[in-house]
């Protein structure tokens, strides 16, 4: 598989890079934005390793970019980053980010990570292509969503995310459960994780009114109701 490194520390980036491809991993190094948009046109990457601070411009921009563009939108991405508050954590994973390691970080847990982000759980592969509750349904096979009859456009753990509820109506899973599902049973991630993708989700849902269809159990996790509550 294919890893693109967008890192503007040249040790870094090339230990980064060096630590991936020991774990059979194809790893190619960008030092700023636009050599890794060239970069991404010429390789379509399996996944990504974005730093926040580049001489260029704005790892979030990069990861918003890659969002809004074909056939990049689903790929997965893990932001390194210095910024280590809360408040930049998530404006890195509203950007569309999948998931968020500071530096210094360990090299294992950085390997760990990618795997996991590359790696989907087998006790949830889908059993038709075609999912629907309610007003939301999805093809699972060509990844298309639509709400009320309107396309709408996820990111991989997005979309992730939102085929866990739709083979599951109206269970209860709790964070653990729902980061196993969509992260990986190995993902070093926190319970957060899961609910500023929540949030993010219903944002997505919320203007053709489904965004209340993810109902909050207090204590117990989310649900995925055929009704709105």
């Amino acid at each position: 598989m294919n890893i693109i490194v967008v890192e503007d520390d040249r040790d870094i980036r090339e230990m980064v890079c060096q630590s991936l491809a020991q774990n059979d991993f194809n790893t190619i190094g960008c030092p700023d934005v636009q050599e890794a948009k060239r970069t991404i046109r010429e390789n379509n990457p399996d996944c990504l390793v974005i730093d926040w601070m580049l001489p260029d411009g704005s790892g979030v921009e990069l990861v918003r970019w890659l969002r809004r563009t074909e056939p990049y939108s689903q790929t997965p991405v893990l932001m390194l980053t210095a910024r280590a508050q809360e408040n930049d954590m998530i404006t890195g994973l509203e950007s569309g980010a999948d998931d968020y390691l500071t530096k210094p970080m360990s090299l294992r847990e950085l390997n760990a990570r990618v795997k996991a982000l590359l790696r989907r759980p087998p006790a949830y592969h889908e059993q038709s292509d075609a999912l629907r509750v309610g007003s939301i349904s999805m093809n699972t096979r060509t990844h298309e969503v639509h709400v009320g009859g309107q396309s709408i456009d996820l990111t991989k753990t997005e979309f992730n995310l939102l085929r866990l509820f739709l083979q599951n109506p109206d269970k209860v899973f709790s964070r653990e459960q729902i980061l196993d599902a969509v992260w990986g049973t190995n993902a070093y991630l926190g319970d957060r994780t899961v609910d500023v993708h929540i949030l993010r989700l219903r944002k997505l849902l919320k203007p053709y009114g489904a965004d209340k269809m993810i109902v909050t159990l207090r204590g117990s996790g989310y649900r995925l109701s055929h009704k709105i509550q």
